[in-house]
């Protein structure tokens, strides 16, 4: 951002309901299926069909409610926002109002020390958080010039996050979006798909010189990536900065964000709530959320992300990052605490983000379908700290057998032959062997040049195929190194 301005940033995110079936309706909530066969008279707004609220989907309200902070509402209600669009087979969509299940709440974040000068967290205000129903999906295939429908995302139930507009740059969006990502999915009432469309993100962005008057507001939709976040954020800064330097108006709009272009591009004019032509949803009635409904759902909570990352630094000894690191799922989380008893935390999380991370990635799945154990992940540590396996062995040889399920470490440490060789004279043999194969080598390093005691060594350890105790591989080569 240009030198003289900031931004001011919102962020609306919707989280799509883990409930077994639809927000007013008893079809089944899943991904996918065969297109329009999941949809009933409720969920297709045909005459005479009455809606039933889910009381499951009121209790992840809450429970999100709870772990934001905010204020859970003993009364709300549902309205129609009414407009016309293909996917909305009502012509309108119930969503709460005026008063929301949950009203206010905060989130802890980093803040972006390229736009507030120094480090440390922020808290980002929470407006509300409120029930609705999702539209359904269109796809358009601009080769054959023809638009579809699927409605069987019509009636499955959101929670929509309403964010104060306390963000000042596209790094900070993408910092507040992973922070909700991670707080419903360690709640377990989304699994935060982004690309099925169980997350989305709308943000609300404009420039201002700091200290004035909030500035032209444009709303950039359904953000499926936190990539896209920063990058369509920090492009629409630039782009409105720009404008206001030259002194350009601008309409307040919707845009949409362009990831083969790198832009955002203009959608339509931004709706007012009158727009919306707002009123009571008649087939509902009032919400009402009693004390002893709140204080059950508290009970049931689970250990939050933000504690967690607390307890993660103090009880395992990890960085800040380390921590944000590890706790990027529940399930992986849960790995690397069941991997981490006896004392091996510090261990336990050098494998985790370092070779259990990479054969992920390689892999393209999660953690449940990696092949891998806890318990045998901290054996394979224990095996390292004892000296039964180099660490060499241990990467190269026992993890990669443990991922293709060939038996647990000890097994496969006794079948493989992958015992470390501890004992002097066979490692003697091996020095002696490397040295003779090197004279003058060896007559370098007698001569001054030390940094060839490197060589020795890898050539030692090749020689043992990564088998032989670094330790007493050092010890003996110091020893044989100072024989004349």
């Amino acid at each position: 951002m240009q030198a003289g301005f900031e931004a001011v940033i919102g962020l609306e995110v919707h989280v799509q309901l883990l409930t077994r079936s639809k927000m007013f309706c008893a079809c089944r909530n899943e991904y996918g299926g065969i297109p329009n066969s999941r949809t009933c008279p409720v969920c297709l707004g045909l005459p005479g069909s009455l809606p039933v609220l889910n009381g499951e989907a009121v209790r992840m309200a809450i429970a999100l409610g709870l772990a934001l902070e905010g204020r859970i509402q003993e009364h709300s209600g549902f309205y129609r926002k009414q407009y016309f669009y293909p996917d909305l087979p009502k012509g309108y969509q119930i969503t709460q109002g005026p008063v929301a299940v949950v009203e206010g709440g905060q989130l802890r974040i980093p803040g972006d020390p390229s736009v507030r000068g120094s480090g440390g967290g922020i808290r980002v205000g929470i407006e509300r958080v409120h029930l609705e129903e999702d539209a359904g999906k269109s796809s358009h295939d601009q080769a054959a010039g023809s638009s579809c429908v699927d409605l069987n995302r019509a009636g499955v139930p959101l929670l929509e996050v309403v964010g104060a507009p306390d963000l000042r740059s596209g790094q900070e969006a993408y910092d507040c979006l992973k922070a909700v990502h991670r707080l419903v999915t360690f709640l377990g009432i989304c699994d935060g798909n982004l690309e099925e469309g169980s997350l989305r993100c709308d943000a609300n962005v404009s420039v201002r010189r700091p200290g004035a008057p909030l500035g032209r507001r444009v709303e950039v939709k359904n953000l499926n990536s936190f990539r896209f976040v920063k990058q369509a954020l920090d492009y629409e800064i630039e782009r409105q900065t720009a404008l206001v330097e030259r002194g350009e108006d601008f309409p307040p709009e919707t845009r949409g964000w362009d990831a083969d272009r790198g832009e955002t591009r203009s959608q339509r004019g931004k709706e007012a709530a009158m727009d919306y032509r707002y009123f009571p949803e008649p087939d509902l009635p009032g919400l009402v959320v009693t004390g002893a409904e709140v204080e059950a759902v508290r009970a049931g909570l689970p250990e939050l992300p933000e504690v967690r990352f607390d307890r993660f630094i103090a009880q395992y000894g990890v960085s800040e990052y380390e921590a944000t690191t590890l706790l990027q799922s529940p399930a992986f989380a849960d790995f690397f605490e069941a991997a981490a008893g006896g004392g091996r935390g510090r261990q336990a999380a050098n494998w985790m983000l370092g070779e259990v991370s990479r054969a992920l990635n390689d892999r393209g799945v999660g953690i449940r379908d990696l092949g891998l154990r806890p318990d045998h992940l901290a054996d394979l540590i224990r095996l390292v700290e004892d000296g039964t396996v180099t660490l060499r062995s241990a990467k190269e040889a026992l993890l990669p057998a443990l991922l293709g399920g060939e038996g647990t470490p000890e097994e496969i440490v006794r079948r493989l032959g992958l015992a470390q060789v501890s004992e002097r004279g066979p490692i003697e043999d091996l020095v002696r062997a490397v040295l003779a194969a090197s004279p003058a080598q060896v007559a370098q390093y007698r001569g001054g040049k030390a940094n060839l005691r490197g060589y020795f060594v890898g050539q030692v350890i090749k020689a043992g195929r990564g088998q032989v105790n670094p330790q007493l591989v050092n010890e003996v080569l110091d020893q044989m190194l100072a024989e004349k």
